[in-house]
């Protein structure tokens, strides 16, 4: 499980739900069965509306992705790159086909499998190239639809105290109850803004950075199955995919490789 998430979320629940404790307030104040229906309600049927029910439907495994999802190695990756370089120089290409069943990595395999069928060269990073651009084109979808509720759950919120507001001024005979009505019609603006900044903002943010890591390792993929059709010195190989390394990862792939930082 993706811990960053998780603790991320609690951390920033529980820091709004103690000092607001610690202040005086009551936890059971804060838990309002009817302005949740109106802001959870509210923000789940305007992003309904604004997305087809097949974008829509991908949610949970939206949900799983930035809980359960793990990255390939960067380092790892150039290893297993630089070695079937490494084969592939003393036995050719053919051997490339031997290696399928243990390329894990679906996009890795397709673009192993055009050069083992003699693909040409430009046309095979054409084919990998509209694959990353279609993959970006769904994470970027899925990054969206949090990203409208995120802007529409404040509103509900609004439309929430709007309306608890409303009931509270039709019931003016009684001033002894408005206190705690009037603090009742704000838990909706709570539940608005507290959500969009807690939950669906962040988990666009996090889909946004996972699938910018995702496109670096594609176009690493693509560059070392490139070079390799091309038959590059493996260590040429290492160099050159070594460049898209973070500047921590990058300098512990020169250490490995006895280079001076």
């Amino acid at each position: 499980m993706e811990i960053t998430t998780v603790a991320g979320i609690a951390v920033g629940v529980l820091s709004l739900v103690m000092a607001f404790v610690l202040d005086g307030g009551h936890i059971l104040s804060l838990l309002k069965p009817t302005a949740a229906m109106i802001v959870f309600g509210g923000t789940l049927g305007a992003t309904v509306i604004a997305f087809s029910l097949s974008e829509i439907s991908t949610i949970p495994k939206l949900i799983k992705i930035i809980l359960f999802s793990k990255l390939p190695d960067e380092v790892s990756l150039i290893e297993q790159l630089v070695s079937l370089a490494d084969k592939v120089r003393r036995e050719g290409l053919l051997y490339l086909e031997n290696e399928l069943p243990n390329v894990e990595d679906n996009f890795m395999r397709k673009g192993i499998q055009l050069v083992v069928d003699g693909t040409d060269p430009e046309l095979v990073r054409q084919i990998m190239e509209t694959e990353m651009y279609a993959i970006q084109e769904r994470h970027h979808i899925g990054a969206s639809i949090f990203e409208a509720a995120g802007g529409y759950a404040p509103t509900m919120g609004i439309i929430g105290t709007v309306m608890g507001l409303v009931h509270v001024l039709s019931n003016l005979e009684s001033p002894e109850t408005l206190g705690p009505a009037i603090a009742l019609a704000f838990i909706a603006t709570l539940y608005g803004v507290g959500s969009a900044n807690l939950l669906w903002l962040p988990i666009a943010a996090k889909l946004k950075n996972l699938s910018k890591k995702e496109a670096m390792l594609r176009e690493m993929m693509v560059e070392g199955i490139m070079s390799i059709q091309a038959g590059y010195n493996p260590v040429l190989i290492r160099e050159r995919l070594t460049a898209f390394l973070r500047p921590k990862s990058g300098g512990k792939e020169r250490v490995a490789s006895g280079e001076e930082e």
